[in-house]
């Protein structure tokens, strides 16, 4: 309900100082783990298996758009198929009242 799944939890072992019956707690559950993927924190805007514009920081203090392929998606990272290398750093902020401009001075 609202992007949120309950599930039944049992501890094995000690518990945690403070624990009590029917306690909420969040938590994340892995599904899948896939090795040697390319990620980034979730853009403002981009959908699992798109081509997105996302803004590329330069060492001059410049973002420039680039064309982002993605992948696969979770609720906070997404696949990076094309478009970027380990280590470059994006804007992952809404962008759009830029959208007319294909390079930003950043502050």
């Amino acid at each position: 309900m609202n992007g949120n799944v309950k599930v039944d939890v049992h501890l094995t072992g000690e518990y945690p100082k403070g624990a009590r019956p029917d306690l909420n707690v969040d938590g994340t559950i892995d599904i899948e783990r896939i090795p040697k993927v390319l990620y980034v924190g979730r853009p403002a805007f981009g959908q699992a298996e798109s081509t997105v514009g996302i803004f590329k920081l330069s060492a001059n203090a410049e973002a420039s758009r680039i064309q982002v392929k993605l992948g696969r998606t979770s609720v906070n990272t997404i696949e990076i198929v094309n478009g970027l290398q380990k280590g470059d750093q994006v804007v992952l902020s809404d962008m759009s009242a830029w959208d007319s401009y294909d390079r930003v001075r950043l502050n």
